[in-house]
């Protein structure tokens, strides 16, 4: 089964794929393959497309390069190799699915999409909590507005929320996200 998690900046798509991963699933984001070729990390694959001069993964490049790949290999080329990274698994995960094409790539697999949203000054508080490297840039409540603006201008992320096979809103608890995501593996292992 492969299971794609969409949504805006800190919405919590990693938070449901970790919920996934404790069922079992194996957990992998349309980021990774990204930060891999940047980074030269390349064992866990099969095949490659070109690999790019080693840098630094920032929100900035991996939109850059995520672009440039898009562009030269095809709209499903992370979900390619996110899938790639983790052909030993029988159940993935993909977290940070970010347009049509991917959501269509997984969808002709057989898999399932999930859109999970909230209101930005919950995410924007969420993102300041976790306090990762690609986010450094974003300062303030302006700057994440800014950020969230462009995410949405390149992938027309609100747009993709018709495209999903479940929606959660995430503005509850922890436990609350986790109840909605154990009664979505529920819906999908009785089919």
């Amino acid at each position: 089964m492969i299971i794609g998690v969409v949504g805006k900046i800190a919405a919590g798509k990693t938070t449901i794929a970790k919920f996934f991963e404790e069922r079992g699933f194996c957990r992998v984001s349309c980021s990774d393959p990204l930060i891999d070729l940047l980074t030269h990390n390349l064992s866990e694959y099969s095949w490659l497309p070109e690999v790019p001069e080693k840098s630094e993964p920032t929100r900035d490049k991996l939109i850059e390069y995520g672009r440039y790949l898009k562009e030269t290999y095809g709209e499903d080329i992370l979900i390619r190799l996110a899938l790639d990274k983790k052909r030993n698994c029988e159940n993935v995960v993909i977290d940070g699915v970010r347009s049509r094409g991917e959501i269509e790539a997984i969808k002709k697999r057989g898999g399932f999409i999930i859109y999970v949203e909230a209101r930005p000054e919950i995410r924007y508080e969420r993102l300041k909590k976790r306090n990762a490297g690609k986010d450094k840039v974003i300062k303030s409540f302006e700057d994440f507005l800014k950020a969230d603006e462009a995410e949405e201008e390149l992938y027309h992320t609100s747009k993709l929320k018709d495209l999903a096979d479940f929606l959660i809103v995430n503005e509850g608890t922890l436990e609350e996200l986790k109840a909605k995501v154990e009664d979505i593996i529920r819906k999908l292992t009785r089919t």
